[in-house]
This record gives structure tokens, C-alpha cells and sequence, in this order.
């Protein structure tokens, strides 16, 4: 049964930071399509940030490139995003997903993933 659960999110003020870890059992981490999406109220599903499931290369979204680091530790399964320079803007929930299957060209697609945690909150003020 695969499970991925998120935790660190919190209240922050902008500038700030915060670490966010998804710890997954069920799937190797390292042999997965591996990912953050967020969802501020209101909006849809947003990609954040990926691991495809072959080679080393990282994934962003433009707004927080620059400013936001994924990586993977496949000894603990762990899927971290570290968040720095934060802003109002980047509140929201954060979910962690993971697929087997998908296609590059579909990595920044939630509908491409079928795993998923139940997301950590994430608030940045002003």
C-alpha cells in the first residue's frame, strides 16, 4: 500500500523559510517520477517543483526558481523542498506525488500522478 505523507508546513512571515519533507512507504522514492503542487484557495492544482523518475535533473516552476530546492534522499524515501525567500504568494497547501509511469512531457500535469499525499499548509505573511 503506498502512502506519502507530507509534514513542516507553518506560519511564516515573508523572506522567511521552511522545509518540507514527504515521507513515502509503498514506493521507491528514487525509482519514481517524484513531485510538490500547491493550492492556494480558489485556484487549481499547481505544479511546484519534480524529479523524473530517470536521471538527476530538477524541475520548477517559474515562479519559485531561484528560490526553491527539491531533492530526495533514497535511503530514508524522503522527497524534501526547501523553501527560501518566501512570499505571500506562495501560500498555500503542498501536496507531495509520486507516479511510475508518466511521460516527461506530462511531469507538470497532476492528473499525470497516482499517488498522493494529504498535503501540509503552508501561510506567508506580509
Amino acid at each position: 500500500q503506498v502512502q506519502l505523507t507530507e509534514s513542516g508546513g507553518a506560519s511564516v512571515q515573508a523572506g522567511g523559510s521552511l522545509r518540507l519533507s514527504c515521507l513515502a512507504s509503498g514506493l521507491a522514492v528514487a525509482r519514481y517520477s517524484v513531485a510538490w503542487f500547491r493550492r492556494a484557495p480558489g485556484n487549481e492544482r499547481e505544479f511546484v517543483a519534480a524529479y523524473f523518475r530517470t536521471g538527476h535533473n530538477k524541475y520548477y516552476s517559474d515562479p519559485v526558481k531561484g528560490r526553491f530546492t527539491i531533492s530526495r534522499d533514497g535511503t530514508k524515501n524522503t522527497v524534501t523542498l526547501e523553501m527560501n525567500g518566501l512570499k505571500p504568494e506562495d501560500t498555500a497547501v503542498y501536496y507531495c506525488a509520486a507516479d511510475n509511469s508518466l511521460i516527461l512531457s506530462t511531469l507538470r500535469s497532476p492528473n499525470a500522478y497516482d499517488y498522493w499525499g494529504q498535503g501540509t499548509q503552508v501561510t506567508v505573511s506580509s
